[in-house]
């Protein structure tokens, strides 16, 4: 029996809004959905799980209407819901009253329930948030029914206030597979349990690599087996990138090097620049010229003044300046820290200085 796991789709989010490239992260998350059906099909996949969150907030009926549709174009996948802590099903939630194609089943109950599938001797259990949070561990005392059957387990949370999760009693408990969603990295805890991460990253923190994961299960009279690999998918990636300075660097060596980072890990992806490194003490870098070179969300500038410390002592030895230099020496030494320290040091006290 072949699988997707997806979860944490959020589809009508509106990620990087105040940016350029924001207008088009909305309908980036909408294709990605569809091209999940399209890869279905494509692989001949026979169940489509989706762990929560499938919407970012609880859906409008056009919404499902339009996810219902995506979905009633798989041709050999059966597509099982469960509604997470974002989607959850409130009082005036269209879940409970919607009707899905026949591809589809959402587990709307509160309580634990299942859905059998006779053609692929596939049990899933799962149940849907009514409320936005749930403290109480709720998967941690679930178990399979029958043994000759293959058992899948939705499951959506992993904190403190989204059903906390004992991963080794979940893992422990018999389920052939833990599809986990509500964490948005990926993570596969072990052959048979994972969290499949976001379909596609949601904020600048959600560094790496973003998709689905592909599994299979066989099971017969005597054991199962249970295979699965993670599939990066996502249109675009959050990337932090050090650019590291020296003397030399100048403001345009800087852009060109910030260019052809870019160029080598993808226009398309979404960056944040970290500058390291110890500049010539006249340069100040522009920020703002390397916000404008594409899609720059930050750039974070931990740059230090290569001082000439010897000099900067001696023109200064009957003031503040010359008796920080000599305690921090006396007391740091020329480590790293020390080093940093003097750095810093010294930038703050020229600067209250030259005010």
């Amino acid at each position: 029996m072949k699988f997707i796991h997806i979860a944490d789709v959020h589809l009508g989010a509106t990620p990087d809004s105040n940016y350029p490239w924001g207008m088009e992260r909305e309908k980036e998350i909408w294709n990605s959905f569809d091209e999940i059906v399209r890869i279905c099909n494509q692989d001949k996949i026979d169940l489509l799980l989706i762990a929560g969150d499938l919407f970012h907030k609880q859906p409008l009926l056009r919404e499902l209407k339009e996810v219902n549709y995506i979905l009633s174009k798989l041709t050999t996948a059966m597509a099982v819901i469960i509604a997470g802590n974002h989607d959850y099903i409130g009082p005036r939630s269209h879940y409970e009253e919607f009707i899905w194609n026949d591809r589809v089943t959402f587990i709307t109950s509160a309580a634990p329930d299942s859905i059998y599938f006779p053609h692929l001797n596939t049990e899933v259990y799962g149940f849907s948030y009514h409320t936005r949070d749930i403290k109480e561990p709720l998967y941690d005392t679930l178990l399979p029914k029958r043994d000759d059957r293959i058992h899948i387990l939705l499951a959506h949370g992993g904190d403190e206030l989204n059903i906390p999760i004992n991963k080794r009693r979940v893992s422990d408990a018999g389920f052939d597979y833990v599809a986990l969603g509500h964490i948005h990295k990926p993570e596969m805890i072990k052959d048979r349990m994972a969290y499949c991460g976001s379909l596609e990253p949601l904020d600048k923190t959600e560094i790496g690599e973003r998709g689905y994961i592909l599994g299979e299960i066989t099971k017969d009279m005597k054991e199962s087996q249970t295979k699965i690999t993670f599939i990066p998918s996502s249109v675009r990636q959050y990337i932090r990138l050090k650019l590291e300075v020296n003397q030399d660097t100048t403001n345009g060596s800087l852009s060109d090097q910030a260019r052809e980072a870019i160029h080598i890990s993808g226009k398309q992806h979404i960056y944040h620049f970290i500058l390291e490194g110890y500049r010539d003490e006249a340069v100040h870098f522009d920020k703002e010229a390397l916000l404008k070179l594409g899609n720059v969300i930050e750039v974070t500038d931990r740059t230090v003044p290569d001082y000439d410390f010897e000099a900067l002592y001696q023109e200064n030895t009957d003031n503040m300046i010359g008796l920080y230099i000599k305690r921090i020496r006396e007391n740091a030494g020329e480590d790293e820290i020390g080093k940093k320290a003097l750095y810093y040091g010294i930038e703050a006290l020229l600067g209250a200085r030259d005010k």
